[in-house]
């Protein structure tokens, strides 16, 4: 497959699908921190150039509730990030996959279709990531681990330790956990190879333990 992951500067999930052997291509505005195949510029200029599926990270600044305090004094912002997020909702690639935390993309676009954590597959962090898809399947968990050390402020807010500890790092919060991009780039390449339709690959891997789960996936590799 051609597949475009947007708004990607890490290479993170780009490298996880170029391992399944898709021509797979990352897009940003910062050069790529992995070599390998890139594209430094405006996402929004190649988007009709014959992908069959994206991986978009939008950025979150305007949009996530972590931030909400300073949402009256970033309308004009939201606004621009909201139909920046619309514009690759609605592009004309067949399958779409788009991240991002817990964010008003939930009340002023739609609901996402799942919700995932790091520690789902195989990363003891948590970090509320929500997935909005077109023609893509769930995510199943892989590996349920540990959610890893939390820390707890003044305040009774409480937090995962990684999160505290990369406050000022926009870099390191927005980057894709591995096991994360591991089961994107698994899953969605088994998916399209099974040839099954959403509904049907959604109830064949229900309510099935990880380990059959993960095998019967395999399979279609």
């Amino acid at each position: 497959m051609k597949i475009l992951v947007a708004c990607e500067f890490s290479g993170t999930v780009r490298e996880a699908f170029n391992k399944r052997g898709h021509d797979v291509w990352s897009c940003d505005l910062l050069d790529t921190e992995i070599p390998g195949n890139h594209i430094k510029g405006d996402v929004l200029k190649i988007l009709n150039d014959g992908w069959d599926m994206m991986i978009a990270h939008p950025p979150c600044t305007h949009l996530a509730v972590s931030g909400a305090r300073w949402f009256k004094n970033k309308q004009k912002e939201q606004k621009e990030a909201l139909g920046f997020v619309r514009i690759l909702l609605d592009s004309p690639i067949g399958k779409i996959a788009l991240e991002n935390p817990v964010s008003i993309i939930s009340t002023r676009i739609r609901k996402p279709d799942q919700i995932i954590q790091p520690w789902m597959f195989g990363d003891e962090y948590t970090k509320t990531t929500c997935l909005w898809l077109k023609n893509l399947p769930i995510l199943s968990p892989t590996n349920i681990v540990g959610k890893g050390e939390v820390v707890t402020f003044k305040s009774g807010k409480r937090m995962s330790k990684w999160m505290a500890n990369s406050f000022g790092n926009g870099h390191l919060r927005s980057k894709t956990f591995q096991g994360i991009a591991d089961a994107l780039a698994l899953q969605y390449t088994a998916f399209v190879n099974s040839k099954l339709t959403v509904s049907e690959w959604n109830i064949k891997f229900d309510k099935i333990d990880i380990d059959k789960r993960n095998g019967l996936m395999l399979e279609y590799l």
